[in-house]
């Protein structure tokens, strides 16, 4: 294992490696009015994600379905959260009809927390993955999803639609589920994405971790060794940017170096592919992710 770095203590300004520019390209006014015409919603818009302009400007988005208000209230995220509208089952094919309006090969599909729902939206997922597939032949769909309260069937019904990844982010380390996502559990995460394991292993599981909520290095490794114990094969590790004054602050920012040595790390615990930098996001670069993953399980012996 790696020396463990010196603590990087937080500045008064955010460090130049977090700066972006701000949005404002043809492709991502296009986009934008692309997702308001179609009545979508967008995780790079609702969590204030700071690579928005890259991403949209080269005509990549994150769906988020199920709605803009997730019934949890995870106090790193900056969706807004309450009690949800009714249900849309015309947001699949709406989904579907952006994709081929954008003439994508590749989609991330995210949403909200639904815990009202018996299934928590899981019918929903599956027939987004099949609208996109028969509306685009040839898109491959990587679903980020919710932990449906556990349930394996649930679980089951989007694996059934055949997504080509499954993503469920762990987020942060066990000791930090309490005060930073209070409505989901550590070991709950590690089950779902066992389970997707067990059931479908011939889809790939990925998983993501925020760091700078006053994790300890230690601590990130045990979660790293845990996922790599369930199977889990890709992994994202992103600097946490609080979103307002009312969410969790950060605790200090990790210096790209930093990033690079997490990287080693889990590649060293056998994670197929790792994208570890301070802005990195589960989506961020998601085909290029799947591709070098895939590369890889092609080159293994």
């Amino acid at each position: 294992m790696p020396e463990v770095p010196a603590v990087f203590v937080r500045p008064a300004r955010k460090p130049e490696w977090l700066k972006v520019k701000a949005p404002g390209s043809s492709s991502y006014l296009r986009l934008k009015a692309l997702m308001s015409n179609l009545r979508l919603h967008t995780v790079c818009e609702e969590a204030h994600c700071p690579n928005i302009g890259e991403c949209w400007h080269h005509g990549t988005a994150t769906f988020m379905i199920l709605g803009e208000v997730c019934t949890r209230a995870c106090r790193y995220c900056a969706v807004a959260h309450g009690r949800p509208d009714a249900l849309d089952l015309a947001e699949p094919a709406r989904v579907a009809d952006a994709v081929a309006a954008m003439d994508l090969r590749y989609v991330v599909v995210t949403s909200v927390d639904r815990d009202d729902l018996p299934d928590g939206g899981a019918g929903v997922f599956a027939e987004t993955i099949r609208r996109i597939k028969d509306g685009v032949p040839g898109c491959r769909v990587e679903v980020l999803i919710p932990d449906f309260k556990g349930s394996e069937a649930a679980l089951h019904t989007v694996l059934d639609a055949k997504p080509d990844i499954l993503n469920h982010n762990t987020e942060t380390v066990p000791r930090l589920y309490r005060i930073a996502r209070p409505g989901g559990g550590y070991r709950r995460t590690l089950d779902l994405l066992d389970r997707a394991r067990g059931y479908a292993p011939s889809i790939p599981t990925k998983s993501g971790l925020m760091v700078g909520l006053g994790e300890e290095w230690p601590e990130i490794v045990e979660v790293l060794t845990d996922l790599r114990q369930v199977g889990c094969q890709i992994l994202t590790i992103g600097q946490y940017l609080s979103p307002s004054a009312a969410h969790l602050p950060i605790a200090r920012y990790y210096h790209p170096d930093e990033f690079a040595m997490l990287k080693s790390t889990a590649l060293g615990l056998g994670f197929g592919h790792v994208e570890s930098g301070p802005l990195v996001r589960s989506s961020y670069h998601a085909h290029e992710q799947t591709e070098s993953y895939e590369q890889g399980v092609q080159a293994s012996p």
